[in-house]
């Protein structure tokens, strides 16, 4: 799955919603992949074909309880790689070799400062989310979009055997 990158040279995609006939419907977006894959190993022209998701749902997932110790963990590691970016852009911008060490201490130091903010932030919150989560959207299902032109042709080639590589 990819976006249209914005340093691309086609023109920006406009969002509208797909038009055309509907190839096939299928329960998981592997499946309607798998089925363009296919397309696309037979030569025929993907470019015409839109996967469509059907009845979106964002699901939370729940990972655990939050405490002070995973807020300063998260907190920490987060300010470690902050800190880690400026060290290293000193580093690169200073011409001397001694100035490793400010890569280091960099380091220690967003880690501190990291660690300081996720335990204040939790303190902060920490009646109204005791808890970490993940957040997905998905689709109840999924319709390959096509060409009323095409539409034949697809279904002739997904009849046929199935190529492999």
């Amino acid at each position: 799955m990819s976006n249209q990158s914005p340093f691309a040279r086609r023109g920006p995609v406009i969002p509208t919603l797909p038009r055309g006939e509907v190839l096939g419907t299928y329960d998981t977006y592997l499946e309607a992949q798998a089925v363009v894959d296919r397309l696309s190993k037979a030569e025929f022209p993907v470019k015409q074909l839109a996967i469509l998701g059907n009845d979106l749902k964002t699901v939370e997932r729940v990972t655990g309880k939050l405490t002070y110790g995973r807020a300063a963990a998260a907190g920490a590691a987060s300010g470690a790689w902050f800190g880690l970016f400026f060290g290293l852009i000193l580093f690169l911008f200073s011409g001397e070799p001694g100035s490793l060490a400010f890569v280091g201490a960099a380091v220690l130091i967003g880690a501190g400062f990291g660690m300081i903010f996720g335990i204040v932030t939790y303190a902060m919150n920490r009646r109204r989310r005791d808890f970490t989560s993940t957040h997905q959207v998905l689709a109840s299902n999924y319709q390959i979009i096509i060409d009323p032109q095409q539409l034949v042709r697809a279904q002739e080639l997904l009849r046929g055997p199935a190529t492999t590589e």
